[in-house]
């Protein structure tokens, strides 16, 4: 079997390292996956809009998802401050693709929708995205596909656990 495992050498073997292989090789493996992730958001940034930052592309695919979400909460998932939610939430104002109103119940909140426009090139980005993962997975058996977001579910679950424990 063959890995993604591109990020060169395992740690040197150290007492308490055969314990703990699983773990490094989960952090090897994740550290290829989230560079792959970034690459991919870029492009996928690009394809909606040539000045859209990567980071902006989450929130445009929530506020796409979510019509009505406030910036609060688009922050606290994202575990990013107010004023760098506002400055990202600003760019995509500019480039047309969502809009901001404020929220009847709560004046100081902001509730967002995507317009027209960026809900048609989220969804066309996300076509192409479901596109290439479809030619990724094309050789794996349904079960594993399934497997793999069961376990990828499961870890954002516990991540998020970890998170709410720290703070």
């Amino acid at each position: 079997m063959t890995t993604g495992s591109t990020a060169g050498p395992s740690p040197a073997a150290t007492p308490g390292t055969a314990a703990r292989a699983p773990l490094n090789r989960v952090e090897q493996e994740l550290r290829i996956v989230l560079r792959r992730a970034a690459a991919a958001q870029s492009e996928l940034a690009r394809r909606i809009h040539p000045d859209l930052d990567a980071s902006a592309y989450p929130l445009l695919a929530i506020i796409t998802a979510e019509p009505g979400v406030h910036a609060t909460e688009l922050a606290r998932r994202f575990g990013i401050g107010r004023a760098t939610i506002s400055r990202q939430l600003s760019r995509l104002d500019e480039l047309g693709l969502i809009h901001r109103a404020v929220d009847p119940e709560d004046n100081r909140g902001q509730l967002l929708t995507a317009t027209d426009s960026g809900r048609a090139h989220v969804e066309a980005a996300l076509a192409a995205r479901l596109d290439y993962l479809s030619q990724v997975f094309s050789d794996w058996p349904d079960d594993d596909v399934s497997a793999l977001a069961d376990l990828l579910a499961r870890y954002s679950a516990s991540v998020d656990e970890v998170r709410a424990r720290r703070s």
